[in-house]
């Protein structure tokens, strides 16, 4: 008997039977990867972690996998797992196109710099003859404009994230939509746990004099300070090579003004630390004022180190004077002469009027030709106390005191003090030797043509020294015969230092960022410049570049024009890096005005930039122009204590 067909419903019945095995299959795979997912999510270490292009979690790889068997299962089809797998081969080919390769290469290249470990070996790796990266120069241009909607680089740390500066311009890449998914966590930590290590290093590095890192090769003729100072302080920038360059290139290579404010967190933590050790900050001249022409950021680091120089120098002054009252007090219990004879301390006396030798005390050098008038002893330049050392913000907030109180501010208490020391040095001086000494236009010799020598020289005062009331004459009255070692200090270096590193951790974030931008940006001029100088060919679009920059940083627009100053020193980098490509650039672009490569269009950029800078701002004189007409601050603001000068002391002297 032929057996009847089965029906439609039991051949739905056996379909759903063989689904619902294949699906338990399929469930039971979910579950142990569920499981083998779990354990795994115990290590935070991968989350942080920079992952290569293309990377997927466990769980989305496995949640794709159930879905093609899910469909699988429900067309029914055997072997369609395997022909879909070639239909996604033969649909992903058109997909891989040159527009996708540049974009995985940019996100690579993102990952990449997003690295610690990566950013520390390619700034050990740099090339010694090489110029700041055109890149690193944008960020800090970025860096600015994110700084504008800061107050402090403190709300980079406080602020609960902040993407890249540069990729804010490019809209989100896709590190940016992962950074998003993970809810931000890399940048609210601001660095993995396992960066510590390579940042350690870093700041090691950059705190290392005797290191090569960031070393720059400067041609000879431009490595003097005069010959190659002119342009980073026509820029109001630090000098190239100083401290300050070194660390616009470190902290310009981190891709997150938030993780550039941890690091700088990080930096003046060391820059306290070598203070509380006494050690001076490399690349910073350890005794000079301030340079007011360079950046408020390098005058604040050359206090640090001018202090550091003024206190070893005040405590050897403060030995070597303890050793001569030592010694005189010893020489004077001492019956025997000769005992005092070879003491290892040179002990100077002068007389008084009544004959009685009185211990000399602060004494630094002889001054020639010149006696008191009195006793007729030579007179000996006493070791006075330092000036402040005054950078353009103090200088500011002073000029603001003189002008609004009246006050001569330090002048009286400078004058008083070098008047104690003064009849420290010279027991039994009166106020014409110290004005001879402190002041002479204001001393006028009496005529000797009678050639009656049997009296000492004598002269007068001028008018104004002569006056009732004069300040001189009642300082001079008060003051008393003290060595500057002994006086109370006029300018506490521990006070001042502590006020500069309070102001480097509240440092305006936008202020901060434009100093380094600068310093930088003046760096590759200097090294380009002996170059392209020789290149008759590029040599005028080169100077064009430089006094284009000049021009925007003297006028005050550098914070407007950004973005031309990025295009400007990108043009200068491709100079040095393909100049046989920008010749060719520069032809082409005045034979065929038709649009063209990047390299093209960027050089008809500059034409217009260079072309409107001519329209809407007049050349602004050089440094060397205005050296010999324009007065410096710290000039104008000195005349206003001309009564408190004194001749300057020689650089080499002993400590008496």
């Amino acid at each position: 008997m032929e057996t009847a067909p089965p029906s439609f419903v039991s051949k739905a019945r056996t379909a759903f039977n063989s689904a619902a095995a294949k699906a338990e299959r399929v469930f039971t795979d979910l579950k142990s990867d569920l499981e083998a997912e779990q354990q795994s999510t115990d290590d935070h270490k991968e989350e942080y972690e920079v992952k290569p292009q293309g990377w997927r979690t466990a769980h989305i790889r496995k949640t794709q996998e159930w879905q093609n068997k899910l469909k699988n299962l429900r067309i029914g089809k055997k072997g369609v797992e395997e022909q879909e797998k070639v239909e996604d081969l033969t649909m992903a080919a058109p997909f891989y196109d040159e527009n996708l390769f540049i974009l995985k290469a940019k996100q690579e290249q993102e990952a990449k710099a997003s690295d610690v470990g990566y950013m520390v070996e390619s700034l050990n790796a740099v090339d010694v003859n090489s110029i700041p990266r055109a890149s690193i120069v944008k960020q800090l241009a970025a860096a600015i404009e994110a700084g504008k909607r800061t107050k402090t680089l403190k709300d980079f740390v406080a602020s609960s994230g902040s993407s890249s500066p540069v990729r804010e311009r490019g809209g989100l890449s896709l590190s940016a939509v992962k950074s998003l998914v993970l809810g931000e966590k890399e940048d609210k930590l601001g660095f993995d746990s396992g960066d510590e290590e390579k940042l350690v290093s870093l700041v090691n590095s950059l705190f290392n004099v005797d290191s090569n890192f960031l070393i720059r090769m400067i041609v000879s003729d431009l490595e003097s300070p005069t010959a190659r100072a002119p342009f980073a302080k026509d820029l109001h920038a630090a000098p190239p090579g100083s401290f300050v360059v070194k660390l616009a290139e470190v902290i310009g290579s981190f891709t997150t003004p938030r993780r550039m404010a941890l690091f700088w967190g990080r930096v003046v933590d060391e820059l306290r630390r070598f203070w509380n050790e006494e050690k001076h900050i490399p690349w910073i001249p350890v005794d000079e004022n301030p340079d007011l022409k360079s950046c408020l950021l390098h005058q604040w680091l050359q206090v640090i180190n001018c202090c550091l120089t003024r206190k070893a120098r005040c405590l050897a002054a403060s030995e070597a004077l303890d050793a001569v009252i030592r010694q005189a007090t010893s020489a004077n219990e001492e019956s025997d002469a000769s005992e005092a004879m070879v003491s290892p301390v040179s002990l100077l006396y002068a007389k008084s009027n009544t004959g009685e030798p009185i211990l000399r005390l602060g004494v630094h050098h002889t001054v020639e030709n010149l006696t008191m008038l009195e006793t007729g002893e030579p007179v000996y330049a006493p070791i006075t106390q330092e000036g402040p050392l005054l950078t353009e913000d103090l200088i500011r907030e002073t000029e603001e005191l003189v002008l609004r109180t009246g006050s001569m501010g330090a002048g009286c208490s400078q004058l008083l003090s070098d008047m104690q020391a003064f009849k420290a040095a010279n027991p039994g001086c009166i106020l014409e030797d110290f004005v001879r000494w402190h002041s002479p236009p204001d001393w006028t010799e009496n005529d000797t043509s009678s050639g009656d020598e049997s009296s000492p020289l004598r002269g007068q005062l001028s008018t104004r020294m002569q006056k009732e009331g004069n300040l001189w004459r009642e300082l001079w009255e008060t003051s008393k015969p003290l060595p500057a070692v002994k006086q109370a200090p006029l300018f506490d270096e521990d006070l001042a230092v502590e006020g500069i590193l309070n102001s480097l951790e509240d440092i305006p974030a936008a202020e901060f960022f434009e100093q380094l931008f600068v310093s930088l940006l003046g760096l590759g001029f200097v090294m380009l410049e002996p170059v392209i100088a020789t290149n008759d060919d590029l040599s005028k679009l080169f100077f064009e570049c430089k006094d284009y920059v000049v021009a925007i940083c003297q006028g005050g627009a550098l914070s407007d024009k950004l973005d031309d100053l990025c295009q400007v020193y990108e043009t200068v980098e491709t100079m040095l890096l393909r100049p046989e490509e920008v010749m060719r650039t520069m032809k082409q672009t005045e034979e065929s005005p038709s649009n063209g490569s990047e390299t093209k269009r960027r050089f008809r950029r500059l034409s217009f930039i260079f072309r409107g800078n001519e329209r809407n701002q007049k050349r602004v004189p050089s440094e060397t122009e205005q050296k010999s007409t324009e007065p410096s601050p710290r000039q104008s603001f000195s005349m206003l204590f001309d009564f408190a000068k004194r001749p300057p002391r020689p650089e080499n002297g002993t400590l008496v």
